[in-house]
């Protein structure tokens, strides 16, 4: 079933009072929209590494939906797959949000969203009330006439919730000599601890092929493990190995996939994902004791969403002339001038900055299998109870 489909079906189901498991229906849901997000930021980076927050996405797009009618409120829903506006998806979402701050011990989960509006607009008092209360989203006045001094707003404001990380300025140009009424912002950042830590003694220098005829020497993490794992087969007949390393607290874990044949791109095995092949891998997944060599790996991208959202269907949004987002103050002009997006991943060993390259016996033989991610490999960050996922991309290059 083809992903636009597969989530209209969802959204007719839930609409209709279906008789699914929400939940599970929303785990499907919420990863087919990463696998989308992500084909949609890698695709024109050209195999580099990749890092966007589906759940950032999604918590904006939600905000919208607060306010937004008409065909405007359609497409954002045939976008997403569910309306904020059904109570039962509301409540769900709302409890999910509700317990992130405190996903597990070890773990900082920062998900926020800000709508930029501009000064001296007046807001309808339910869409403020709803927007409060509504994960960790808020509204900030700006002069979105002053493009320059809104983008040093908007960075500031990033930065902050970046923890004082800022991968280049946010900008945006005001076209047809129409002036912006609103911008929207949103950040993911997670910082957590393995539930096994990687020993920083154990991190050595092992080459890592980029690409044919690139090899290079980078940071390798090492642990014996007990580890969930599993070898499938995808649609094409390309063999995978998929390794899921859980955080301290077991609420959130890292999914990675690799492919088996060292001589099989990544790019070979991506178009293939789809949320039920996940499904039945995840849900396949047996324990098993290996030798896991994992890179050191950090990934900062921002990205303006509107041409992946235009693609998705979600055009009237950012059209000054059919834009409907009256349900924001009551009264008709609103249109979003920009959605930008923010998202980082840092994988290491627990508190270690830097480490030396030792000597290891690890290399020798042994009899148990290991999981050796040594060439680009994909990665979901994702909490397996509620599906959410909170990162999704692809290290083509661990010192990019």
């Amino acid at each position: 079933m083809q992903p636009a489909l597969f989530t209209l079906f969802l959204l007719h189901t839930w609409l209709r009072g279906g008789q699914g498991d929400l939940r599970e229906d929303l785990t499907l849901l919420k990863t087919e929209l990463a696998l989308r997000l992500y084909q949609g930021a890698a695709a024109p980076r050209n195999e580099t590494n990749v890092v966007i927050s589906p759940a950032g996405v999604s918590l904006a797009l939600e905000i919208l939906q607060f306010g937004a009618q008409g065909n405007t409120g359609r497409q954002l829903a045939e976008a997403l797959g569910y309306t904020v506006h059904d109570q039962r998806v509301k409540q769900f979402l709302h409890t999910v949000y509700a317990t992130l701050p405190n996903s597990g011990r070890g773990t900082k989960m920062e998900l926020a969203c800000t709508l930029f509006v501009q000064a001296g607009t007046p807001l309808s008092p339910c869409f403020v009330e709803q927007i409060s209360q509504w994960a960790n989203s808020s509204l900030e006045p700006a002069n979105l006439r002053e493009p320059n001094s809104t983008s040093i707003g908007v960075n500031e404001w990033a930065s902050r919730q970046m923890a004082g990380d800022n991968p280049g300025g946010l900008t945006w140009e005001r076209g047809g000599g129409a002036f912006p009424q609103l911008a929207l912002v949103s950040t993911m950042s997670f910082q957590s601890t393995w539930r096994q830590r990687f020993s920083s003694r154990d991190t050595q220098l092992l080459p890592f092929t980029c690409a044919p005829g690139l090899v290079l020497q980078v940071p390798m993490m090492y642990q014996m493990a007990e580890v969930n794992y599993g070898q499938f087969q995808d649609p094409a007949g390309h063999q995978v190995g998929v390794l899921e390393l859980p955080y301290l607290g077991n609420t959130v874990s890292l999914l990675l996939v690799l492919p088996r044949d060292k001589d099989t791109p990544l790019s070979h095995v991506e178009p293939h994902l789809t949320a039920s092949i996940i499904h039945i891998w995840t849900s396949s997944l047996r324990r098993a004791r290996m030798d896991v060599f994992l890179p050191r790996f950090r990934i900062q991208n921002h990205f303006n969403l509107k041409s992946i959202l235009n693609s998705w269907g979600v055009t009237d949004l950012f059209d000054p002339l059919k834009a409907n987002l009256k349900g924001i103050s009551g009264q008709d002009g609103f249109y979003v001038s920009e959605a930008i997006h923010k998202a980082k991943i840092e994988v290491s060993e627990e508190g270690s900055k830097a480490s030396t390259a030792t000597a290891l016996l690890l290399l020798k033989r042994s009899r148990i299998p290991f999981f050796k991610a040594d060439r680009p490999f994909f990665f979901f960050l994702r909490e397996p109870n509620t599906g959410f996922v909170f990162s999704i991309g692809s290290v083509s290059n661990p010192l990019d």
